[in-house]
């Protein structure tokens, strides 16, 4: 078991579908933990809120101690608890650090599944994309390696009167470091999964192409899709015959387009009233490893290297790729990576590439004046 993350479009059921989920597993006898702001107490199921108002002050406060003999030289005046309020994006990373303490529980024995429910989907990509670009930002910035003269520091602090910058962007960038880690261990792991809620509409299947295209960009893996909210098939009504059958059509439209399970839930004419109906909710789905990355050594055929990164759903028209040091910035509609190089394409130029039924190609030549020659 591990982690279970649920996503999809605005107002498509998503807290629904994770708190059904959740409550199915428990009844099973497993130890869940659901990490929601919007679910409901007393359901049968423990759950995490992300706390982004605490977690800011907590924060910021612990900085601004940090930074007080700096801040007295500069005549700052502190804030107190009382008058801070969050500022936007707090919420991203409460949710961030509610999904690193509950897998931590998953690590210590103490769960078997977290259930997480995530924002809608592309500000969800956006959250699970974040630790490892924050991540390359602070290498970038403040590369470890370079903390020259370290040695030297604590004469420079005693002869200015104040710790030196550096050290504390540096002490402070590690701890940074070592929390993103964290949570990006999480992500990637691939005990992690990702369940998508749509509604049976004329949306539902860009919804799933861009799912499926933003998850596979980053190594995600899509465990089932679920189509919520669908009416019951037999009406007199024509009106709401009509209703019912475009849904129906889309849902058969959804279905050709993925490859894997499509899961039709029941629209109750209701919300969930409780453990009864969450249970007629439940998806029954086994995970699905993620698509790999795998490098093709064709060197013996036509001198190459070829890397294989699966993009389901990719059209070409959207697709850039731009070669940069030891990194492939990738852009694929609205998505962009800045992917490291396997250690052996680090060696090689890029010779082309080319996107075959959503398996984009990147050829490499290894460099003569690099490459390990044959004895």
């Amino acid at each position: 078991m591990g982690i279970m993350l649920v996503t999809g479009a605005g107002g498509a059921g998503r807290t629904t579908v994770a708190v059904a989920a959740a409550l199915a597993e428990a009844q099973t006898g497993r130890r869940v933990l659901l990490v929601s702001g919007d679910a409901d107490d007393g359901l049968g199921v423990d759950v995490l809120r992300p706390t982004p108002a605490a977690d800011f002050r907590r924060e910021f406060l612990a900085l601004q101690e940090r930074s007080a003999t700096a801040l007295d030289l500069l005549g700052a005046t502190p804030f107190e608890d009382a008058e801070l309020t969050e500022l936007p994006g707090s919420a991203s990373f409460a949710l961030l650090r509610a999904l690193r303490e509950a897998a931590a529980r998953v690590r210590g024995h103490e769960r078997d599944l977290v259930v997480v429910d995530l924002p809608p989907l592309l500000d969800a990509l956006a959250l699970l994309a974040l630790p490892e670009q924050l991540r390359r930002y602070l290498r970038r910035l403040l590369p470890p390696e370079r903390q020259a003269a370290r040695a030297l520091r604590p004469m420079l602090a005693q002869l200015a009167g104040v710790p030196m910058p550096a050290q504390f962007l540096y002490d402070t960038t590690a701890r940074w470091e070592e929390e993103l880690a964290a949570v990006q261990a999480v992500v990637d792991a691939p005990t992690t999964t990702v369940r998508l809620v749509v509604e049976p509409g004329p949306a539902a299947a860009e919804t799933l192409r861009t799912a499926r295209l933003g998850l596979a960009l980053h190594g995600l893996a899509l465990d089932a899709v679920v189509a919520n909210k669908l009416l019951p098939a037999a009406s007199e009504d024509p009106w709401f015959a009509a209703l019912t059958a475009q849904q129906h059509a889309h849902l058969a439209h959804l279905r050709t387009g993925h490859d894997g399970a499509v899961h039709a839930l029941p629209h109750l004419g209701r919300d969930p009233r409780g453990a009864e109906d969450l249970a007629l909710l439940a998806v029954d789905a086994k995970p699905t490893p993620a698509p790999a990355w795998t490098v093709e050594d064709r060197r013996a055929e036509d001198g190459t290297l070829v890397w294989h990164i699966p993009l389901p759903g990719a059209v070409k028209g959207e697709l850039s790729l731009v070669r940069r040091g030891d990194e492939l910035l990738l852009a694929v509609g609205p998505f962009r990576r800045n992917v490291p190089l396997p250690p052996a394409l680090r060696r090689c130029t890029v010779a082309g590439a080319g996107l075959v039924d959503g398996d984009l190609r990147v050829r490499f030549t290894p460099d003569a004046g690099l490459w390990p020659k044959a004895p």
